[in-house]
């Protein structure tokens, strides 16, 4: 299996400590970093909006990505969560060999 890094945001710190909570105790994701104190801009129902927002960035495999987006869009706050995946095209090998057995993976 491959390593995968997701991105999404959330509408607070809190929230977003709260979901990296819940994807690390569910073995969804190996480590979940919150970046707090973001400011995201986008069209929104045909509107320009701006809000302050926390960055979630969690490393996990591609076997979970199913699993981590169902659990996403089960504990988000917003209509339309960010969910975007990207695979991991290389890394530390002992790293990359932990988040696999981290979440359950060989």
């Amino acid at each position: 299996m491959s390593v995968w890094v997701m991105i999404s945001t959330a509408g607070s710190a809190k929230e977003g400590n709260r979901m990296a909570k819940e994807l690390v105790a569910g073995n969804l994701a190996a480590c979940v970093t919150v970046f707090p104190g973001i400011t995201s801009h986008f069209f929104w129902e045909g509107k320009l909006s701006r809000e302050k927002e926390a960055m979630i960035l969690i490393k996990t495999t591609k076997g979970n990505a199913g699993k981590v987006i169902k659990k996403i869009k089960q504990i988000h706050k917003y209509q339309l969560p960010e969910i975007l995946f990207f695979q991991a095209a290389g890394g530390e090998k002992r790293y990359l060999d932990w988040v696999k057995r981290t979440v359950g993976e060989k």
